[in-house]
């Protein structure tokens, strides 16, 4: 499988095995991946491979991961990282969740969810990145103003159109699957099944697909992705 034009992804592990199962998987999801089984190969790789998501395990036989994160910020590195380990301390888990763009998963791990964060980490950076507006074609979303447009006409959304359609638009030319749709915009805890997904796309094509080109796509059997079609 070529990933070469997926996001690019640094997995820091010393265990062969997990290396393994964490590539693996991210590759299956489009990712580039790269690895290293130490904290000076991961300064190393992060200079070489440029990776846009660190998924960083905390205890490393030279230096542990904090430190390894503290090297490469000092080098100008401010990709997110998702940290891997094994502790389960509380003082562990509230450094990791305060150290600027970081992500704490502890092993044992759901590998579902592990891809997830690394996705979700890519997402919100690429976010923060543009500036916090989003497009395709002439459909913007600014999210510090709350405010959607197409072809420079405001689109008037409930609480719920909005949080789909950003989550559409950050998969922008991904195919979303109704179960990822559900559990990103309606949380696990939500008590109801994927039909509601059909209902609020045909709400949100009511709005903003009324124009030419249609943006939101229907890929039969899979799910919804939102681009422009050729």
């Amino acid at each position: 499988m070529d990933n070469a034009s997926g996001p690019r992804v640094l997995v820091v592990d010393d265990e062969e095995n997990i290396r393994f199962i964490v590539r693996t998987a991210l590759e299956m999801d489009g990712f580039d991946v790269e690895v290293a089984e130490s904290g000076t190969e991961a300064v190393e790789r992060v200079e070489s491979h440029r990776p846009q998501v660190i998924v960083l395990d905390v205890m490393l036989p030279d230096v542990d991961g904090f430190t390894v994160l503290q090297r490469i910020r000092d080098r100008g590195c401010h990709v997110p990282v998702v940290f891997l380990t094994a502790r389960d301390a509380t003082e562990d888990r509230v450094r990791g969740l305060t150290t600027g763009g970081a992500d704490y998963v502890v092993k044992p791990f759901a590998v579902a969810e592990l891809v997830a964060r690394v996705r979700l980490r890519l997402e919100d950076d690429q976010v923060s990145s543009a500036g916090r507006q989003l497009r395709c074609a002439d459909l913007v979303m600014d999210d510090d103003t709350h405010r959607v447009t197409r072809a420079g006409q405001p689109v008037n959304l409930s609480p719920t159109e909005y949080k789909l359609l950003h989550y559409l638009l950050v998969n922008s030319g991904r195919v979303l699957s109704r179960y990822q749709i559900l559990d990103h915009v309606w949380s696990y805890d939500f008590g109801g099944n994927s039909a509601v997904v059909d209902t609020y796309i045909s709400y949100l094509r009511r709005k903003i697909d009324d124009v030419e080109p249609q943006l939101i796509q229907t890929i039969r059997g899979i799910g919804f992705t939102l681009r422009v079609e050729a």
